[in-house]
């Protein structure tokens, strides 16, 4: 991705508002997009920004985390251990349907001539607002205004608060309220059902976008139950293969001071509430309809409709408007914790508001399920789970909603049995975790570039570490987490290998070898465009890492809680010696350097390769995957996504600083940005070595990939990983902050166009306001559960802030101040150790002439 310089946002479409979203204008062209950004939820249940009506949407999603049916991967040549059971999210049952005709005409949002017209998205609020105004083909004007929210207070509920009103004529109004199984049955309005799917290959050697979600052939959810009495309805079904089950349920409340009656219809896949009412002008006519959702792995549909009809009771009990106080009231909470306040950029306030919202909305109400890719926000990579969420999404979590973190850790923790499982079935002792998945089997059919990638081992660890350091947690270890780093830390050791001269083990297979080298393997690191690789560094440094971890913290545990250790020795097996084999590999682990070029390789046949010329590779070509055969791309030095770069932020304390600036320059210069997860990180590490305006750039092309539809798939969902990078920018990039074992440092690199930066991070139970500016880093501690005074470290200085005294430090600008960007222009012609000289090109064929730059025609 080039960095963005400019707001990418129409503002004419959506104004500037920083504590909201705001369209002002409705395009057809845009509704896939809006559908993303205007989705609500809260982690557990999502809407998609389509409207109540129901009519000629782009891709009508309601979504629940983790609820999925499965399917078997069939490969076109079979291997053992290839992955077998294909996992997706289902489009649950969709009880969002209000449809609306006036004098028995529908009112069609894309065909109505509306006269005023504007929906909102308030960060505050956490409620999604409309108001329209439309003229009917016979000259009547109806005033149409909703709210809908789904509960951060309780993760089952949503509401719709729907109000008509006849401005200047008096109307008969029909009123359908509905529940209806998108998945299976084809609504009557629509072309198909079911979720958004790639679609199949075509013509010219097109093919399926590999990020849109897979679909199903055959009927997913099968009806179990249906109920309905007075303005209630339930209905409950049994996925296909997977077995979960799903109970949803609508209640409806009707005011109005106009003549109405009311008829009921219930059948397996549809319940409709029909309201046909009298209406006269003036006389407002309001719906309120609540839904709750159930769902389980385990538990029968009637239980669920149990659950379903206890929640909607519970709700019916008090005003509906204490449910939007309580969700303003835990908004007021979030935001006291994680607000990022950019003083003089109304753009970027409201992007980067918007931007931590969805991290809310994606992760709030997990409550032990995982977190997925695209949140609850749309069907975009099948709804599965990735390393995306250690790496880019828990660092926010952690120094924000440590509770949050934690549970998104149990969740990994459950995996382990499978993660055992799937191990052996690759040959390995201890746990190899999946590379994406729902239910903790490997999903990936593409092993090269998903299975291949063991780093996720060292990335779930990594992200349990920093959580431990940051919260002071260590009961959480105690009670089993502990497992986690023990059952990596013995899948490392079991991958890698030892060489060098005398190379031999100790008695037993244990204990420090003679050989001077441990190496990893066959494993592919974050880039994907680069795989199945020996010593991969992003994966060497971070499996260093691991056991390095794991060896102090079951050595800390020996010593601080001698029960706990003999509960996890006997629960692990643990023998003696594995310990000291932990500590000999990561001590010895192979971290690869050229000296000739200054850099370290990305593997070990990395810098063999030619470089792909990217400075010329025309946008119709972009991004890479879905225009060249894998085996093309990978013959190249280019990259999908940050990978040394990556590990420069994650380890940053095992590189130098001349080190980091060689490496980010050699990088991102092969760096396509055709990853949503290069970004952030790509502006962390240039707002390090000194490239401040590169550093913006990155930070605003992250800020803005969802919100200016920068990749052209937003429609699919939000991209949360890039939401939790952009609050990683902005911490770690600007404000300069590092936890290297639990000593939290600053070295801030604030743009110089903003005059201020103040954002949030809870340290050891501390709530403490960072306020930078261009001439000092101020630390205040708003609040603590646990610590009234915090150590930290600014730019070498100790500084101790405590509740009674906040502190201020100046800051010199003396830091490095680096223009441009490094280009592959800057690598071609360098010359590699065995004397050969790199060159940069980039594959071509006959029907590609047309679209490369003057001169490049014949190049290969």
């Amino acid at each position: 991705m080039n960095p963005i310089t400019d707001d990418p946002i129409d503002r004419s479409q959506f104004p500037l508002d920083e504590w909201a979203l705001t369209e002002a204008e409705f395009h057809t062209s845009t509704q896939g997009r809006t559908e993303t950004l205007f989705a609500i939820g809260n982690g557990y249940l999502g809407l998609r920004g389509n409207f109540e009506e129901g009519h000629k949407a782009h891709a009508e999603g309601t979504f629940i985390n983790g609820f999925h049916d499965t399917w078997q991967i069939r490969h076109a040549e079979e291997a053992y251990g290839f992955a077998r059971v294909g996992q997706t999210i289902v489009n649950a049952p969709d009880a969002r349907v209000i449809r609306l005709y006036v004098d028995d005409e529908p009112f069609v949002l894309a065909d109505a001539d509306t006269i005023e017209y504007s929906r909102t998205l308030d960060f505050r609020t956490g409620v999604l607002e409309r108001v329209v105004e439309w003229r009917t083909p016979s000259g009547k004007r109806v005033l149409v205004r909703s709210r809908r929210l789904v509960s951060f207070t309780d993760r089952h509920l949503a509401v719709i608060d729907y109000e008509v009103t006849m401005l200047d004529a008096d109307a008969s109004i029909l009123i359908s309220s509905q529940i209806l199984n998108r998945q299976d049955k084809v609504d009557e309005f629509s072309a198909a059902g079911g979720a958004a799917t790639g679609g199949a290959g075509g013509a010219g050697g097109a093919i399926a976008d590999p990020r849109k979600a897979s679909g199903f052939a055959d009927r997913v959810l099968l009806p179990r139950f249906k109920w309905v009495h007075e303005g209630r309805y339930v209905l409950g079904y049994r996925t296909a293969n997977s077995g979960m089950t799903i109970a949803c349920g609508a209640e409806h409340h009707l005011e109005t001071d106009n003549e109405w009656d009311e008829t009921s219809q219930i059948d397996d896949d549809i319940a409709k509430h029909v309201y046909r009412v009298r209406a006269k002008a003036g006389q407002r006519i309001r719906l309120v309809k609540t839904l709750a959702y159930h769902t389980s792995s385990t538990v029968p549909t009637t239980e669920l409709a149990d659950r379903t009809n206890r929640t909607l009771d519970r709700i019916g009990e008090a005003p509906i408007e204490e449910v939007f106080e309580r969700q303003r009231e835990w908004l007021d909470d979030f935001w006291r914790r994680s607000d990022v306040v950019i003083a003089g950029q109304p753009d970027v306030q409201q992007a980067v508001r918007w931007n931590i919202f969805q991290l809310a909305q994606s992760t709030a109400r997990t409550d032990g399920g995982g977190i997925a890719a695209k949140g609850v926000s749309g069907s975009g990579y099948g709804g599965h789970y990735f390393w995306d969420t250690e790496i880019y999404v828990l660092p926010f979590l952690t120094y924000t909603s440590p509770q949050v973190a934690r549970n998104a850790l149990r969740f990994r923790e459950g995996m382990l049995d499978a993660a055992r499982d799937r191990a052996v079935e690759l040959n390995q002792r201890g746990a190899l975790f999946p590379w994406r998945t729902i239910n903790g089997l490997e999903s990936s059919a593409y092993y090269a570039a998903g299975t291949a990638q063991y780093h996720i081992d060292a990335d779930i660890s990594h992200a349990l570490s920093q959580y431990v350091a940051a919260t002071g947690d260590r009961d959480f270890l105690n009670r089993g987490a502990i497992d986690i780093l023990v059952e990596t830390a013995r899948m490392w050791a079991d991958l890698g290998f030892w060489r060098g001269r005398g190379s031999s083990r100790g008695p037993g297979g244990r204990g420090a070898p003679v050989s001077e080298t441990f190496h990893i393997h066959g494993v592919t690191g974050p880039d994907e465009y680069t795989t199945v690789v020996n010593d991969n560094l992003f994966t060497n440094v971070m499996a260093r890492a691991n056991l390095r971890a794991a060896v102090r913290q079951t050595r800390r545990m020996a010593l601080e809680e001698p029960a706990a250790y003999e509960a996890m020795v006997k629960r692990l097996s643990l023998e003696p010696g594995e310990i000291e084999e932990w500590s000999a590999a990561a001590e010895a682990m192979h971290i690869l350097y050229d000296a000739d070029l200054g850099i370290h390789p990305q593997d070990a046949q990395f810098l063999e390769k030619e470089l792909w010329d990217l400075d010329n590779t025309p946008d119709s070509k972009r991004p890479l995957l879905l225009h060249f055969h894998p085996l093309v791309i990978y013959r190249f030095q280019v990259i999908k996504q940050a990978d040394v770069v990556l590990a420069l932020l994650l380890q940053g304390d095992e590189f130098t600083t001349a080190e980091k600036r060689a490496d980010f320059e050699y990088y991102d210069a092969l760096t396509t940005g055709d990853s949503t997860l290069s970004a952030s990180t790509q502006s962390i590490i240039a707002a390090e070595v000194g490239y401040r305006e590169l550093a913006l750039g990155y930070f605003r092309g992250a800020l803005f990939v969802d919100l200016g539809d920068l990749h052209n798939n937003t429609a699919d969902g939000i991209h949360v990983a890039s939401t939790g990078g952009v609050w990683s920018a902005l911490a770690f990039g600007f404000g300069g902050m590092r936890d290297y074992l639990g000593k939290f440092t600053f070295d801030p690199r604030l743009p110089e166009e903003w005059e201020s930066l103040v954002f949030h991070v809870t340290i050891l139970g501390a709530l403490v306001e960072v306020t930078l500016t261009q001439e000092a880093i101020a630390f205040a501690i708003l609040s603590s559960s646990s610590h009234d005074s915090v150590e930290l470290w600014v730019r070498g200085e100790r500084v101790l802030v405590t509740q009674d005294a906040p502190i201020t430090v100046p800051l010199k600008d003396d830091r490095p101040t680096i223009e441009g960007a490094p280009t592959t222009s800057d690598i071609e012609g360098t010359v590699r150790a065995d004397g050969t000289v790199i060159t940069a090109s980039m594959p071509t064929i006959v029907s590609d002439l047309d679209d490369l730059p003057e001169g490049l025609v014949g190049m290969d």
